[in-house]
């Protein structure tokens, strides 16, 4: 489905570009469905733009088959965007022509010259990724980004990117040694420093590439006064058409100054050579706190005379929101928090160096200074030391971006003033101007930036949906760029013009000609991205104005108020990309890792769902009441077998677009705990499949998977049957092929009843729990069970038991109850919440005892705290504590000098939720004279029953070998705490790993 464009180009144009494209060999994918677009139409800015198609080169000679048929003149009205990684704040990569993705292929590391100091990348290459390549030789490169974990190189040259520290090691640009780009018309251009005679042979060529060398040099020897007089002296120097750097220090021509920040409106970038520099190998970060967030600004000159590597400034609202993340608890020693005198900013200054005893006496020459120093009024600072403390510190820096998103409310802060650069010594002066105009629309921001060099990002809090407050963006932005330029600064310091553009006219004046005629030796059509930067000479289009794109909410306000409010974890995700984590030892979203698809990550599915509640509410369907409102099941089952009959031939529904994105998610919930604004995919995953599932019947698997929890207590009482059928070949090919299950866990043959008899188990009962003394409440648990550890790793229930009978516990066991949890994976929300009051209310009356409730498996126990808190008329559910939590209560402090080393591979929900509960894990093992420490891993690729479903068989062995497989033999015994990532293990690799309580007990059993 591919929407009809407005204006003089044909409907068939897109349609025709894609067919001949697949017609000239391009083989990388092309996509036109509604999902693809729709995830596409979005970045990290307030603008929406939904593209006619995405195409997704395998390599370079694909991207030279789409340049070669854009130059045909048949489709000179056809445009193109490059994308990377699509975290852009400006719209840099949003286009109603079609997106050219060079992520999901193009991210190979080609070659690392460990002696000259350079590497050869493609473009999708993520920062992060390349540096990891890299730490093992002692280089990085630089600058450093919030988005490091996901921006690609080829993004950050097309914006010219920098961050932290380019005070010191430059932007994007300063590190660009060669490009290899694609013109339009598809011809090769390879472009470094020339000197005079490389240049003179470069301006002969044939083709597009001699023009625009001809060009470039003509306008650097005609107009070199105006060049100087009208570029600024900043560190944060225009990005894009950089004319002032045509020339290097050396006098060499190099047209790569002003293929840097070009967004893509000049050509597609498709590999670098980048020069990279030695790690320092020891940094101490000072963290400065004050009482005033001006304070913070204002002593930044100060502080500056020192020479740090970087200050970094974050203000108070940042700072609270940091506070509630799950970053806070890796930091929060070196913010002691006090409430007669609480912080209102900070500023982060880094020392680094090769020698710490140089570094150090310079952080005590500064320290000194700040203790000496009455110039502002400081509360005090601490030292972060050590390349893992300031990693740990910069991380929650990092996550500011995402952080100002999760606001309450409606009202939350908008990237579009963002990244405005001035010189350092006026920033404070600016900033109280910039703050005045911002209070006169009695508006509330948020701030955070780079002191020393003089950029700070302001995002004044509007809420979108209000046509009122939207209306705010043009005079703000007019008004605040009207301001930088009166500061000697500029609007667009770092991330890029984008949909700003119509401020680059002005801001050139007589040179903005010149930037025409450079765009029109490059691209004479206005095909490339065009509205942005500038564009060609006597071209029809004109630059998009900031109060003509399409905003998120122009869409946003055509969904009710009501359905908005309920969907809220989904629809305020605002596009910060930070689910895109290329990471593979991080937890999250295991199924965009795998699959590269962005409608598999967080954003994605959050877009879809988004769009798919606002196309709900044009066709009058009421979500919220339909979902109240379910027929019975048997009545409402012929209309859904002939609406499955209708999907078998072809209907067209964009429900199922949205139903194939669900159906990849894993459930983890690591987005829940790791995205900075809290989309929840499970959550609302869920809600649109009971809601899908009203229209169109489900498989048998659904209903196998829901019901397992029900069924397998009277399973077992025949465990020998059970097994001996499962394990048949033709059962397993049956349920394969017909079900879409494979590889089903047998029931256990442990004698539990021999633990619980020698462990004096009784079954907990409210009169016998009512009936024990303060004392014998103090020496008790109720121990909850899950079914998991109850029949499928009986062992692990009896090591637990065992444990805590040789701890001097007395243990009660709760009765069976199904959890739930498979009920609401799947989408059975009705049956789901009736399992959860019945549930909670026998754990309440419990728990009103006085005893402590303790569950086994973190991703069954969690539920209690998380959906269970959700469900409609159920009220509080008492806690039921993970193992780890309960143990760190009970087991005395008993240094001693661990012996042995284990490592723990924690389960996705327990670490990204719980993130107090690995470390938690390390002081229960060394209370026993155990040393425990936390692999770096991602997901395992099982998550329940996910892994157990044919149709993720593929995809779940990939997650598996992305990460853990790697990790299970190196030294140490591996431990693992979900049963699920326990499956995996011995399913991919035939190894068991044990259970930390299983060590545990071990310990003590000598």
């Amino acid at each position: 489905m591919i929407a009809r464009l407005t204006g003089t180009a044909p409907a068939t144009l897109y349609p025709d570009f894609l067919d001949a494209l697949r017609a000239a060999g391009f083989r990388g994918q092309l996509s036109a469905d509604y999902a693809t677009r729709t995830v596409l139409a979005t970045d990290n800015s307030i603008y929406q733009r939904l593209p006619q198609a995405a195409v997704f080169p395998q390599d370079a000679e694909d991207v030279a088959r789409i340049a070669a048929l854009m130059a045909e003149p048949r489709f000179n009205a056809v445009k193109l965007t490059p994308r990377g990684g699509g975290t852009g704040t400006n719209g840099q990569s949003l286009t109603d022509g079609i997106v050219v993705d060079l992520s999901r292929h193009m991210n190979s590391i080609l070659e690392i010259n460990v002696e000259e100091r350079w590497v050869r990348v493609q473009a999708g290459v993520v920062k992060d990724q390349l540096n990891a390549a890299l730490k093992p030789h002692g280089l990085f490169f630089a600058p450093e980004l919030s988005t490091s974990n996901r921006a690609t190189v080829g993004g950050m040259i097309n914006t010219d990117a920098s961050g932290q520290g380019s005070c010191t090691y430059g932007k994007t640009r300063d590190h660009v040694l060669e490009l290899h780009s694609v013109l339009l018309g598809g011809q090769r251009l390879h472009t470094r420093p020339l000197d005079e005679a490389e240049l003179e042979q470069a301006c002969a060529e044939p083709g597009r590439a001699g023009e625009v060398y001809r060009t470039a040099r003509q306008i650097q020897e005609t107009q070199a006064e105006l060049i100087e007089q009208i570029f600024p002296k900043l560190n944060r120097c225009l990005t894009g058409y950089d004319l002032a750097h045509l020339r290097d220090e050396q006098g060499r021509f190099n047209l790569n100054s002003v293929l840097c920040g070009a967004e893509g409106s000049l050509g597609y970038v498709v590999e670098a050579k980048l020069n990279v520099l030695p790690i320092p190998k020891y940094a101490v970060l000072v963290n400065v706190r004050y009482t005033s967030f001006m304070d913070a600004l204002r002593d930044a000159n100060a502080l500056m005379a020192h020479k740090p590597l970087s200050i970094e400034t974050v203000d108070s609202k940042v700072l609270m929101l940091a506070m509630k993340d799950i970053v806070w608890h890796s930091v929060a020693e070196y913010f002691p928090a006090d409430a007669e005198r609480p912080t209102l900013g900070i500023n982060l200054v880094e020392f680094c160096g090769d020698d710490p005893a140089e570094v150090n006496a310079r952080v005590q020459a500064f320290v000194a200074h700040l203790q000496a120093d009455q110039g502002v009024e400081r509360l005090g600072h601490t030292l972060a030391e050590g390349a893992e403390a300031v990693t740990r510190v910069y991380t929650m820096r990092k996550r500011s971006v995402g952080l100002l998103g999760n606001v309450e409310g409606e009202v939350r802060p908008q990237p579009f003033v963002e990244d405005t650069a001035v010189p350092p010594e006026q920033l404070a002066d600016y900033i109280a101007e910039f703050r005045a105009l911002l209070d006169g629309y009695g508006l509330a921001y948020g701030m955070f930036g780079h002191v020393d060099a003089g950029v700070l990002h302001v995002r004044p809090a509007l809420d979108m949906k209000d046509p009122a407050q939207a209306a705010l963006v043009k005079p703000i932005s007019d008004a605040v760029a009207a301001l930088t330029l009166r500061y000697g600064g500029l609007l667009w310091g770092e991330h890029g013009k984008g949909l700003r553009s119509e401020y680059v006219p002005e801001y050139f004046g007589e040179l903005y000609p010149s930037l025409q005629a450079l765009k029109g030796a490059f691209d004479p059509h206005n095909q490339l991205n065009p509205g942005k930067i500038c564009t060609p000479p006597d071209s029809a289009q004109g630059l998009i104005k900031v109060n003509e794109a399409p905003l998120r909410g122009d869409f946003d306000r055509q969904i009710d108020e009501r359905v908005w409010q309920s969907f809220g974890s989904a629809v305020h995700c605002n596009g910060n990309g930070a689910c895109y984590n290329y990471d593979p030892n991080d937890a999250m979203c295991p199924s965009w890792k795998a699959t590269r698809e962005r409608q598999h990550s967080p954003k994605g599915r959050a877009s879809l769902i988004r769009e798919w509640l606002r196309l709900q509410g044009a066709a009058n369907i009421d979500v919220l009441a339909t979902a109240q409102g379910k027929l019975n099941w048997l009545k409402g089952l012929p209309a859904r077998l002939r609406n499955n009959l209708s999907r078998s031939k072809g209907e067209a529904d964009f429900s199922h677009e949205v139903y194939d994105a669900m159906a990849g998610c894993l459930a983890c919930k690591s987005c829940a705990g790791q995205c900075p604004i809290k989309v929840n995919v499970p959550e609302f995953r869920s809600r649109f499949l009971e809601l899908y599932h009203g229209r169109y019947q489900r498989p048998l698997r659904d209903y196998l998977i829901g019901s397992l929890e029900f069924s397998i207590p009277y399973l077992a009482h025949a465990p020998g049957l059970y097994n001996a059928v499962m394990g048949s070949k033709w059962v397993s090919n049956l349920l394969e092929r017909h079900v879409g299950m494979l590889d089903s866990p047998l029931i256990s043959r442990y004698n539990l009843q021999a633990t619980l008899t020698r462990c004096n188990v009784r079954m907990a009962s409210i009169p016998a729990l009512r009936e024990l003394t303060p004392a014998q409440r103090e020496r008790s648990i109720v121990l909850v069970q899950d079914a998991f550890t109850r029949y499928f790793e009986t062992p692990v229930l009896a090591a637990f038991i065992d444990l805590a009978y040789r701890l001097g516990h007395r243990i009660y066991l709760a009765p069976y109850s199904a959890n739930g949890k498979p009920l609401h994976v799947q989408g059975f929300l009705g049956a789901f919440n009736k399992a959860a009051i019945r549930n909670a209310r026998q754990l309440s009356a419990l728990a009103d005892c006085g005893v402590p409730l303790v569950g086994l498996d973190p991703a069954m126990t969690l539920v209690y705290r998380q959906e269970y808190q959700k469900v409609p008329g159920l009220g509080d559910c008492p806690k039921v504590l993970l193992p780890q939590e309960w143990l760190m209560d009970v087991l005395p402090e008993q240094p001693t000098r661990a012996t042995t080393t284990y490592r723990l591979m924690a389960h996705c929900t327990e670490k990204t939720n719980v993130p107090a509960s690995t470390r938690q894990w390390e002081q229960v093992f060394a209370r026993l004279g155990l040393k425990l420490s936390t692999e770096a891993t991602g997901c395992c690729g099982m998550s329940g029953t996910y892994g157990h479903e044919a149709r993720n068989q593929e995809t779940s062995k990939v997650i598996f070998e992305q990460s853990w497989a790697g990790k299970l033999d190196k030294e140490g015994e591996a431990l693992a705490t979900g049963y699920s990532c326990r499956s995996q293990v011995k399913r991919q690799a035939d190894r068991t790993l044990r259970h930390p309580l299983e060590v545990l007990l071990q310990q003590l059993s000598r």
